[in-house]
């Protein structure tokens, strides 16, 4: 915790001043242009990857970026993609999966999770793209091919949610998928219904 307040002293003093203007504005209007979902891995950063500024991006953080297909009962994800389209109306959606993702690694070489059971129901929102991956993927390539379908997987989910729907067919909305490689920095894009890189 120490440096955290370390780092909120820094802040204060050094960034925040440099950009005094800009949250004097952001105080009072919030119009991010972009709905950014990724997973909550503390290396995958979606402000630093995209070099964006406050206020740019409305995100969501979930454990291996899932986004569960929309049902009528409420829920903090869902909650969200509502809020970012209909009341935001952010332009763009990514959804964004990382190589060595810990929760595509625990389903992809079958991790007990046992003693994780709210993980392991978490989880299944990624059903779907194991079942894409499941056979004719060798070992070692096996969580890579996974975390690509899972990103095309939680992009089909998003065009179950009524407010994405509107915003696609009003021409108001485009979703895109990301695979963010930790080790060098680059991302692919993946498409929803190959999950394959465009």
């Amino acid at each position: 915790m120490h440096d955290l307040r370390d780092g909120l002293a820094r802040f204060r003093k050094d960034a925040f001043p440099a950009r005094q203007e800009l949250f004097a504005l952001l105080a009072t209007d919030h119009r991010p242009g972009t709905l950014f979902v990724g997973c909550s891995d503390a290396r995958v950063v979606p402000e630093l990857i995209t070099q964006s500024e406050p206020g740019d991006l409305f995100v969501i953080r979930t454990a291996g970026n899932l986004v569960p297909a929309y049902t009528p009962a409420a829920d903090g994800v869902a909650a969200s993609v509502e809020y970012a389209v209909a009341v935001l109306g952010v332009r763009d959606i990514v959804v964004c999966g990382h190589s060595a993702c810990g929760a595509m690694t625990a389903l992809a070489e079958e991790h007990d999770l046992s003693g994780a059971p709210l993980t392991a129901a978490w989880l299944r929102h990624a059903d779907a793209a194991r079942a894409r991956t499941a056979s004719g993927t060798a070992d070692a390539d096996r969580v890579d091919a996974l975390v690509r379908a899972n990103v095309a997987a939680q992009l089909r989910n998003l065009t179950t949610h009524p407010s994405v729907i509107r915003a696609l067919a009003e021409g108001e909305l485009a979703l895109h998928g990301w695979v963010f490689d930790i080790r060098t920095g680059t991302v692919d894009t993946v498409d929803a219904g190959a999950a394959t890189a465009a």
